[in-house]
């Protein structure tokens, strides 16, 4: 018989970990058993719109996106109101209760845990940018990003 311990799996990763203000992070989220249900457009729309809701991002700033139909890669530079860990549960969860909504069902849509690098001040931005939103050309979904719809970067 195993003994339970309160930190394990995802949390025992994150322990310890904090987030800074105005620090710039690379997020990546993937949907639940990796279903693809953002390959459903009007779908990936709603999650799309939930992302830039004012009321969830809050003090954070959206730098660039890529909405795979699996999974999800964010540029995120946190503000002073809302740490990484609360900020990237609130997008989940905007764009889980949207998508669950046009789904017609219930329950997770996201994957508990979530991948963030933190990037450092000799980190290119634009070019940490560029490979995030060719995420689309790299799977094979388009020959040009261009044809994808769901990304957007503040550097173009």
């Amino acid at each position: 018989m195993r003994a339970s311990t309160p930190d394990r799996g995802h949390a025992a990763l994150r322990r310890g970990r904090f987030s800074l203000p105005g620090q710039v992070y690379h997020v990546t989220a993937t949907t639940l058993q990796r279903r693809p249900w953002f390959s459903n457009f009007h779908v990936a729309c709603e999650a799309v719109r939930a992302f830039h809701q004012p009321a969830v991002r809050a003090d954070a700033t959206l730098l660039a996106w890529v909405l795979m139909p699996d999974h999800c890669h964010w540029l995120l530079q946190t503000g002073e109101a809302v740490p990484l860990e609360r900020l990237v549960s609130r997008m989940k969860s905007a764009s889980g209760v949207a998508a669950n909504r046009m789904l017609a069902r219930a329950g997770p849509l996201w994957e508990p845990a979530f991948h963030d690098r933190a990037l450092r001040k000799e980190d290119d931005l634009p070019a940490v940018a560029r490979y995030i939103v060719a995420n689309p050309l790299r799977s094979g979904l388009v020959t040009r990003i261009g044809d994808y719809p769901f990304w957007n970067c503040v550097f173009l």
